[in-house]
């Protein structure tokens, strides 16, 4: 009777150690947040361009070649640093980019972008930060990759760095 009492408590500690031990060597990255959108169409939305005299209409945007969409803001420092990155991509064949204006003032936006360069097709202003929302944004910056049927087949979190452009890069060359 008092060996049974023993075993039952240690075959809780087994898998709870097991359990554990898992959860260490499976391949996850804490800081990816997954998203809803991923394998989705893009969201629909209409807002008035920053450098256009027109209405951005996302419908007629996303679906027939593949897009960068970046959200920025001229009070992200993270958004600056990542900038000659977003600038990179520019130069690619076969790639738009939009950047969306996050939360910002169009007038410091327009001379950020004379300032730092305009590697943008165009620019939506999400001045409530409602799109942001549709897509699912945490925090800015943020950049996901559209494909030529306008579904989002990625979505990086934070500042385009060196490793992650890299990423990128493949990825775009994967789904061309």
């Amino acid at each position: 009777m008092n060996k049974k009492l023993f075993i039952i408590p240690f075959f809780i500690f087994l898998l709870v150690l097991l359990t554990f031990f898992y959860l260490l060597i499976i391949e996850r990255n804490p800081s990816e947040i997954p998203s809803n959108l991923l394998n989705k169409n893009v969201p629909n939305f209409e807002t008035e361009s920053l450098l256009k005299k027109e209405k951005f209409i996302s419908s007629k945007e996303f679906g027939d070649e593949i897009v960068l969409v970046n959200f920025f803001a001229t009070w992200c420092l993270p958004c600056r640093k990542e900038h000659v990155y977003i600038e990179r991509f520019s130069n690619k064949n076969r790639l738009r980019i939009i950047g969306i204006n996050y939360k910002d003032e169009p007038q410091k936006a327009i001379q950020w972008l004379k300032d730092m360069g305009n590697p943008y097709s165009n620019v939506p202003i999400d001045r409530q930060g409602k799109i942001a929302i549709d897509w699912g944004v945490y925090g800015i910056p943020e950049t996901f990759v559209i494909n030529s049927k306008g579904i989002i087949k990625y979505r990086h979190v934070g500042p385009v760095t060196k490793k992650i452009y890299k990423k990128i890069n493949l990825l775009i060359e994967e789904i061309e």
